[in-house]
């Protein structure tokens, strides 16, 4: 964990969130600026940077999170009528929180294009 990381220390129970899902790998939050009805957070506990940062030595990390993302469309019932997952990497892509996350966006009708 990182002391200077914001989802570290959400992870930590320093700083509120609001729960959505969590296991022993991966700990899911609702965005507290939100793009759609739904907007999650889904977040692996260990601190990566970015997928970027993925190699051989944490790459197990992401299975945890891809099978908490399914949960969480099960839970905010986006599951069946379909969701977006994006995962901003690096600055130039919009990541401002250096730890890997998955937003989880749901809730209303999207188009094909994201920009």
């Amino acid at each position: 964990m990182a002391d200077n990381c914001i989802f570290c220390r959400i992870i930590k129970g320093e700083i509120p969130s609001t729960k959505v899902y969590e296991d022993e790998n991966v700990i899911a939050f609702k965005d507290i600026n939100p793009a759609a009805p739904v907007h999650v957070l889904v977040v692996p506990k260990q601190h990566i940077d970015s997928l970027e940062a993925l190699n051989e030595e944490n790459i197990q990390v992401v299975a945890p999170v891809h099978k908490a993302i399914q949960e969480v469309a099960k839970i905010t019932g986006v599951a069946e009528q379909g969701y977006r997952v994006i995962v901003n990497c690096g600055p130039g892509a919009g990541q401002t929180v250096m730890h890997l996350h998955y937003h989880v966006l749901g809730g209303v009708k999207m188009g094909e294009k994201i920009l």
